[in-house]
């Protein structure tokens, strides 16, 4: 049942009015208590629940079907994508251990989603769990709007970290922005309350750290507000850095105004390297003149733009459409909920054709982007081992009474005093029948009214001021009809523009910093940041140069060995570490080093040393509970029941949130007959987390032991495990690490024999079922599972987790010749001992020379790890040779071609060999059209440029400059033949955007200087010199270019067609002593605040410096400097297109 509204005039055609009819059927389970008292589970697919009257005040949860026109994205690439040194939102692209979802179609289909839905007297939820718990509709049932940003259609694009994401309503990015499974199926719960409230779980492990989180989604009764509670857990040993970050979007016009708190006078960009005054700017920011311009209105942002709030002080922000009189309102704690942005595709062209791609008809909108643990992005704080993070913070519409001026839980208020008056309004967010309005000017009282109040009827009022009154003495309260006060509000003192604070710099190079604490501190802030372009280790490897015993540094490399399985190297620096620490003697009070030196030892199966490392730890209260955690489980591993649960107690006791220590406990507990205790400790973790599958199985272990016949909650725990593979294996792994076998084996049997697609015959499932049948001593059972490992399909095969390294290698001692877990453990270990991935690799190879990937992957390792593209060229090859349908396999290996150096003929014939290959996707036709521009065949490559769409990634748009060099470099092979017609036609043609390339024109075009420039020589050459001499004056004044050296060029060529040789001669001059500094290394062309894109190889670097230098050269009439320079550039990137052509036009 839809929800669609008429964008017109927001009426409501069919939605919450509807949904009253025909309720959905839900079936109740007791859960113990929770953090909201007494709590129901509400299971789909049961017995009618009563309507409730819209008179009761009521809170209704169920779901049901929802069928939403959907844009097809074909299955993911097989192919393991392994980082490289990418640029995604500031930090890592990081993709693996999940398959990237980058196969975006423009096929439209109808497409079923199971929708939750959440409504009260007030407002009305739509929650998606299949598209990441997108909080998908939010509407306001008092006027019809929808204070979210509601999309009638499902339209991803490419914008996610995995690829595939779509716009609208709130996406919750946790851990990263746009964390991987933005468009993946989440775990989900509904959950009713004493109270009346109601609430729907969603959420996930996730298995880049293998830390969760969940977020319950709350309507209360007679309440408009919706409530998110954020729960952060890490499962794991390890400290990691996160972010949080909720995506709010909303319908943006003209009329739209963001709001953040009148205290915020300035805001700042991405990783604070620029700021700018908010909420009037002065100067320019992001290349864009905003001198003057209130940058709280969408309609003044030329270009797609992002504004963080600089040092926020008060609990809201929000925005409000001054065009519907309706808007919204978020409420967090500051201290915790820090950040506040505003981004926005702008009403500029960029933005009119990001709305093409990613709605058919909803229309542009902007984020109201809120972060806790972070106040930018990418802003990463701690999360310690085993730490649980909850905090909550809430959104509710507002209607009639403008721009909110201060807001609360309670109620907004919006007060102007300006010309002798004093407008205000109040929309509260529950009804309230005698409010007190209380306006008074000092002493004196100006209105004190009784009125009734509530989400639907807001109040609204101008008051006439005496002569004289200064803004800032008029004061307006609200009070309950007890007597409370809800909220207040009086006009600020205006303030001076406050002095803008220092950028932040880029870190300076290893050796040019001063102490080993800056080097150690530079490593830490690049390792939190997750760096893309500047790893951290040089930082510590100099420190460790200055200072071999450095407690701090020592102690970070080992936990980061650990983290990649390096145990022994780990024992070493943390061994260094710990004699410095205990000089003398001394039990030092910090205890990480002993911590991490625990870990290192159990990794090393040295159980006995950890055990006793653990204990000295747990002295320091920061890893107390991580370390009793680690006893209780060796203690488990052997057996020793009593002791186990004295440690985890002494676990939980610093730390009663921890679910993972709760299941542990509840195994221990039900290991020592005690049942009941069990029962009540499983409980306690459902009640932090109502989907902790560890728990939930413990529970129906625990009821099935006291009475087999009893409903044990299995079909809870079933839906919950929602037949994922690795939410199964998880749980199994969570007994294997206790040396609970039976139990293991018994989650894991019970996902094969149930036969569910992909999940049952996932690989690593059948694994860790032969690992867990040899550990229980189940020999034959072990050789059964491993056999069937060897012949599951091998499609998504990326395992990721430590243990699993155990898993494979006790499989190939158990079968030699089973190749697939030799490429199963290469793809774990390419990211963190690329040598040993590529040895297994090549056993798999040499055991089976027929697996595609295998060899492609072989050929990313030879040139990524080793440097050796000729190799990696050799695999590539033999890798289409197997596979001429992976489309993936040829951009690569041009990519290596390119690399090589390899000449444009041979790149020419693989392209036209397996042109419909090619064809197939986006960046693969992209890749052709390079090498056929390259090897000037410009006609061709004109022809596929009009003849196909293309779906750009965000950050992208490489194939609008394909589309300028083809039609350039056309016209200009046309001018030299005297068409001088045909090739003004040409360039005209290069300044143009079309829109099947899905790239708009940019405020700042880079290529219109040389696109006028050479429109201009056409026009001279076909005798209209006043044309000529206009498009050379468009050249030089292009604004914004001076950022890019080579535009400089060709102003300075228009320039001297316009007679200025002076000015033309300067610019040409300051473009040498560019290209110069970065030959001799001052300018490395490392952007450390990239928010999109890939490092560029010393060598392109070093090839892009000599072209540019050769095309200043032959500007400046310097014909054999330039011939060296271009010959030079050629010879180190034959891929340089320009310098190809301007060496060729030499004399």
């Amino acid at each position: 049942m839809g929800n669609n509204v008429d964008k017109r005039d927001n009426s409501i055609t069919s939605g919450w009015v509807s949904r009253w009819r025909g309720l959905s059927k839900v079936l109740t389970v007791v859960l113990a208590v929770s953090w909201f008292g007494s709590a129901t589970l509400v299971e789909a697919g049961a017995p009618d629940q009563e309507a409730s009257s819209w008179q009761t005040g009521a809170v209704r949860i169920w779901e049901e079907p929802l069928t939403l026109p959907t844009y097809r994205v074909d299955p993911p690439d097989v192919n393991p994508m392994f980082f490289h040194n990418e640029v995604y939102q500031g930090a890592k692209k990081k993709i693996y251990p999940y398959p990237f979802q980058d196969k975006v179609t423009r096929i439209r289909e109808t497409k079923t989603y199971t929708a939750v839905h959440l409504e009260n007297d007030y407002i009305a939820l739509t929650v998606l769990p299949e598209l990441g718990g997108r909080l998908f509709t939010a509407t306001d049932k008092t006027n019809g709007y929808d204070f979210f940003y509601r999309q009638t259609v499902i339209k991803p694009a490419l914008i996610g970290m995995l690829g595939a994401w779509i716009s609208g309503g709130i996406e919750w990015c946790v851990f990263h922005h746009h964390r991987n499974t933005t468009f993946m199926p989440v775990d989900y719960i509904l959950e009713e309350h004493a109270d009346g409230s109601k609430t729907v779980w969603v959420g996930e492990t996730e298995r880049r750290h293998r830390m969760r989180w969940i977020i319950g989604l709350t309507l209360h009764p007679g309440r408009s507000y919706v409530e998110a509670t954020v729960k952060l857990f890490n499962r794991t040993t390890q400290a990691h850095s996160i972010l949080y970050w909720a995506n709010v979007a909303v319908h943006a016009d003209d009329d739209y105004e963001v709001l953040f708190p009148p205290s915020v006078r300035m805001a700042t960009y991405h990783s604070k390297n620029q700021f700018i005054h908010w909420p009037i700017g002065r100067g320019s920011y992001e290349g864009i003149d905003y001198e003057g311009v209130d940058l709280s209105r969408w309609q003044n942002h030329p270009e797609p733009i992002s504004f963080f709030a600089w040092n926020l002080a008060e609990d809201f922000s929000g925005g409000y459409d001054h065009g519907e009189d309706a808007g919204v309102v978020h409420v967090g704690n500051h201290h915790v909920v820090a950040g506040t942005k505003l981004w926005e595709w702008g009403p500029g062209p960029r933005g009119r054709l990001w709305d093409r791609i990613l709605t058919d008809e909803d229309g542009p909108y902007a984020e109201l982007m809120v972060g806790a643990f972070s106040d930018n992005q990418p802003d990463y704080s701690w999360i310690q081992p085993h730490e649980v993070k909850t905090f909550t913070h809430h959104w509710y519409p507002v209607r009639d009474i403008g721009a909110f001026t201060r807001a609360n839980l309670e109620a907004a208020v919006n007060l102007k005093v300006a010309a002798g008056s004093a407008e205000l309004g109040f929309n509260s967010t529950t009804h309230l029948k005698a409010a007190r309005v209380l306006l008074t000017v000092g002493s004196r009282t100006l209105l004190d009214r009784r009125i009734a109040l509530g989400p639907g009827d807001p109040f609204k009022v101008t008051v006439e001021l005496p002569a004289g009154v200064v803004a800032t003495d008029v004061e307006v309260v609200l009070f309950d009809a007890a007597g409370r006060v809800l909220i207040t509000d009086r006009p600020r003192s205006p303030i001076a523009p406050p002095e803008l604070p220092e950028p932040v710099a880029p870190p300076g190079a290893p050796e040019e910093i001063a102490t080993v604490d800056e080097l150690y501190l530079t490593g830490l802030r690049l390792q939190q940041m997750h760096s893309p372009v500047v790893p951290p280790e040089p930082y510590y490897e100099e420190a460790l140069q200055r200072d071999s015993g450095d407690v701090r540094v020592n102690t970070t490399v080992g936990a980061n060995l650990n983290k990649r399985a390096l145990f022994e190297d780990a024992e070493r620096h943390l061994r260094t570490a710990l004699t410095r620490l205990t000089g003398g003697y001394v039990r030092s009070g910090d205890a990480e080093a002993e911590y991490q030196l625990g870990l290192a030892l159990r990794g090393q199966g040295r159980d006995g040393e950890a055990y006793d490392q653990f204990y000295r730890a747990t002295w320091d209260v920061a890893f107390h509970s991580a370390a009793f955690h680690q006893l209780a489980e060796l203690s488990m591993r052997e057996g020793a029941w009593e002791r186990a649960l004295n440690e985890i107690d002494q676990a939980l006791s610093t730390n009663t949130h921890d679910t993972k220590a709760l299941g542990l406990k509840a195994i221990i507990l039900r290991k020592l007959g005690r049942l009941d205790e069990a029962l009540v400790t499983a409980s306690q973790a459902l009640a932090v987390d109502p989907m902790d599958v560890l728990a939930l199985n413990e529970r129906h272990l625990v009821r099935r032991s006291v009475d087999p016949e009893a409903a044990s909650g299995l079909d809870v725990l079933t839906r919950t495990l929602r037949d994922d593979a690795q939410t199964y294996l998880e749980l199994a792994i969570d007994y294997g690490n206790v040396a609970r076998w039976d139990e293991a084996i018994a989650v894991l049997q019970r996902l094969v024999t149930a036969e569910v697609p992909f999940a049952s015959t996932y690989p690593m499932v059948h694994y860790y079922l032969g690992y867990f049948f040899e550990q229980s001593g189940n020999a034959n059972g072990a050789a059964a599972a491993y056999r069937r490992s060897a012949g599951m399909p091998s499609e998504y095969g990326f395992p990721f987790r430590l243990e699993s390294i155990d898993v494979l290698e006790s499989a190939l001692l158990a079968q030699p010749g089973d190749h697939r877990a030799h490429y199963y453990l290469g793809n774990l270990l390419y990211e963190i001992q690329p040598e040993r991935a590529i040895g297994h690799w090549e056993q798999s190879r040499a055991l089976f020379n027929g697996f595609s990937i295998v060899h492609r992957n072989l050929g990313l390792a030879y040139y990524r790890a080793r440097g050796d593209v000729t190799a990696a060229i050799e695999s590539y090859e033999r890798a289409v040779e197997l596979d001429r349908d992976d489309t993936r396999h040829y951009v690569e290996l041009d990519e290596l071609y390119e690399a090589a150096n390899t000449p444009i003929a041979t790149r020419l014939r693989t392209v036209s060999a397996n042109r419909e290959v090619f064809s197939r996707r986006s960046d693969s036709l992209l890749r052709a059209l390079m090498v056929q521009v390259l090897a000037r065949d410009y006609s061709t490559a004109i022809a596929m440029l009009d003849a196909n769409e293309f779906l750009v990634a965000e950050g992208g748009g490489r194939v609008h400059g394909v589309f300028v060099d083809a039609h350039l470099l056309r016209g200009l092979t046309r001018l030299e033949r005297g068409e001088a017609l045909e090739a003004l036609a040409d360039f005209e043609r290069a300044s143009e955007y079309p829109e099947n390339l899905s790239v708009a024109r940019p405020s700042n075009d880079r290529r219109a200087p040389q696109v006028a420039y050479y429109a201009g020589l056409a026009h001279q050459a076909i005798g209209e010199v006043d044309a000529a001499d206009e498009y050379f004056r468009r050249a030089v004044d292009q604004p914004g270019t001076e950022r890019w050296p080579d535009t400089l060029v060709y102003q300075a060529l228009a320039l001297e067609r316009l007679g200025d040789t002076d000015r033309a001669r300067q610019r040409l001059e300051a473009v040498v002593d560019v290209a110069a500094a970065r030959l001799a290394g001052a300018g490395d062309e490392i952007d450390f605040f990239a928010t999109f894109g890939r490092r560029t190889s010393k060598a392109t670097l070093r090839a892009r410096a000599l072209s540019l230098l050769g095309f200043a050269q032959t500007a400046l009439g310097l014909t054999e400097e330039a011939r060296v320079s271009l010959g030079r550039a050629v010879e180190l990137d034959a891929s340089q297109l320009w310098a190809r052509h301007y060496l060729a036009a030499l004399p």
